[in-house]
């Protein structure tokens, strides 16, 4: 990797590190979720970068892909386990973190599980271990803690201008032979439940990327795709992104169903545990060094 890339990569999860923290402010009792994800966002856009993916925010047993959409009315409740995922991304060079916060203070050994998996993967990681082994740094961590990881859902290879790079990182052991090797960048990602430890698709799809560009017949469609391809190029957005820059309803609803019909768009449905249990989540965006790794969103 070049010096001006790496300095890009650690200048996203420097950014990411610091709206990270300050985003912690937001999340209390009645807050508006959508408010929340359009505050960091536009949090982001002030430190002069760009969403890599829609803010996520997933409550109780919601793991991933939930971004309010627009005019959405959910507020945060008093009980709530409340998990922020968010990314940066400065000319494409990506960084993603998460965290979770714990309103009601009855899911603390819950965090906990989460958090301290992140940090024994961190501190296990080096060239020459495979990215299975590391599934079983997570997975011993978080059982021994009497929670299941959420055996469905991965950590992930980060390069340029590409979000999931193809190599994941399990949150249970397994046999995958990839090593880490030195330049490369993961977001290490465990997720701990005490529900079943599995992940189910939900009706809901508020979060899209590009699959392939391809054609289509409504003119409205070939408008959203040339401006998603100029704005997001290949990562993910939301649906209340293009209803800020096409107001009609109607016609961006139309057009997505069209796309993904075409296969032109990928949709991510809402991930919710498959017994409802509570889960929570820790992140950071890694990169891999000669003896061990840096973590770029600290």
């Amino acid at each position: 990797m070049e010096k001006d890339e790496l300095e890009a990569f650690r200048s996203a999860g420097k950014i990411a590190a610091k709206i990270r923290e300050e985003s912690r402010a937001l999340i209390m009792v009645d807050a508006s979720m959508l408010d929340i994800a359009e505050t960091i966002e536009q949090m982001i856009a002030e430190e002069g970068a760009k969403p890599a993916f829609p803010v996520n925010i997933s409550v109780n047993e919601i793991a991933a892909h939930y971004t309010p959409e627009i005019g959405a009315e959910g507020l945060l409740g008093e009980n709530d386990l409340v998990k922020i995922d968010l990314g940066i991304d400065i000319d494409g060079a990506l960084s993603d973190t998460a965290y979770t916060m714990d309103l009601g203070e009855k899911n603390t050994s819950l965090v906990k599980a989460s958090q301290d998996a992140l940090e024994a993967a961190i501190g296990a990681i080096k060239p020459g271990i495979s990215v299975g082994e590391i599934g079983g740094v997570i997975e011993d961590t978080i059982v021994a803690q009497g929670f299941r990881p959420i055996s469905n859902l991965t950590g992930h290879m980060i390069k340029s201008n590409a979000l999931h790079a193809g190599i994941e990182i399990p949150n249970v052991r397994n046999n995958t032979p990839y090593k880490f090797k030195p330049g490369d960048i993961f977001a290490v990602e465990p997720f701990a439940t005490d529900g079943e430890g599995y992940v189910e698709d939900m009706n809901q799809v508020e979060i899209f990327s590009v699959y392939q560009p391809g054609s289509v017949r409504m003119r409205q469609s070939r408008k959203i795709i040339e401006f998603v391809l100029e704005n997001y190029g290949m990562l993910p957005f939301a649906e209340r992104w293009l209803r800020k820059e096409f107001k009609s309803r109607l016609l961006v609803s139309a057009a997505i169903k069209e796309l993904l019909e075409h296969h032109v768009l990928r949709g991510y449905p809402v991930l919710r545990e498959v017994k409802k249990g509570m889960i929570s989540q820790a992140e950071h965006t890694i990169l891999i060094t000669d003896d061990g790794c840096e973590v770029l969103t600290k």
